[in-house]
């Protein structure tokens, strides 16, 4: 074989291996969002069966983490990677810390469903709940769309949703404070609400870090920590 020809072969089991490593962390994405999913109907139909599996079942999403991180490590060392390869490479590993912790979070929700499945209902609640939890669910499958494609117009699109989310937060908390402050006989199952409203919140904050981390891949632009409606305008302009 020429050196041609080995450079070749180099080169395409390269891009095999970031190509299987890709596919990998969307097969977690798409357990993370079947535990949301499942935290949520657990919540929202007070079924504390499922909401004990959803609180038990992390460790996949964890071990999924470490054998993907352990990969990324691989290629770092082996092909060294630069410029866009590089920037993928880390996305990656970010990507799988946002996922991690988004199966944390819907773990938490589990376990609060589990106490809250035994508890009188305040329908209020979970009507919010469900309203957020849908919202939620929107920017986590669409970020996982986008990272898939490395579409980098829907990583904004996406991205940007994420300001309802914080609204509709907002608007849970306010309730709840009030009808605690009304009903001191409310404040625990008021405040396990609160924390599951807070982790669906944290959810769609790691989805967006998804969105940002496709920018970066692409655009080689860190958008974390600039003006993302400048970040945005600037895309626009270059397209």
């Amino acid at each position: 074989m020429s050196i041609q020809n080995v450079g070749q072969h180099i080169l395409h089991q390269f891009d095999d291996d970031l190509e299987s490593t890709r596919n990998k962390v969307l097969n977690m994405g798409g357990l993370v969002e079947k535990q949301v999913e499942n935290s949520l109907l657990a919540l929202v139909n007070s079924d504390s069966s499922l909401a004990e599996q959803v609180a038990t079942s992390d460790y996949q999403v964890n071990s999924m983490e470490v054998a993907i991180d352990e990969e990324c490590n691989h290629i770092i060392a082996l092909r060294q990677p630069a410029a866009g390869d590089l920037r993928l490479v880390v996305a990656i590993i970010k990507t799988i810390t946002d996922l991690e912790r988004i199966g944390d979070e819907a773990e938490k929700i589990g376990r609060y469903a589990v106490d809250l499945a035994t508890e009188e209902r305040n329908e209020m609640y979970f009507s919010e709940l469900k309203l957020l939890g849908d919202q939620v669910k929107t920017i986590l499958r669409e970020s996982l769309d986008a990272f898939a494609r490395m579409d980098v117009a829907s990583a904004f699109r996406t991205a940007a949703t994420d300001k309802a989310i914080n609204k509709e937060y907002d608007v849970i908390m306010r309730k709840l404070v009030k009808s605690m402050s009304e009903d001191r006989a409310s404040v625990e199952r008021g405040l396990k609400v609160m924390w599951c409203a807070r982790a669906l919140e944290r959810i769609g904050d790691h989805a967006k870090n998804i969105c940002e981390y496709v920018i970066f891949t692409v655009e080689g632009k860190d958008v974390r920590h600039t003006s993302f409606q400048q970040a945005l305008a600037e895309f626009q302009e270059k397209s």
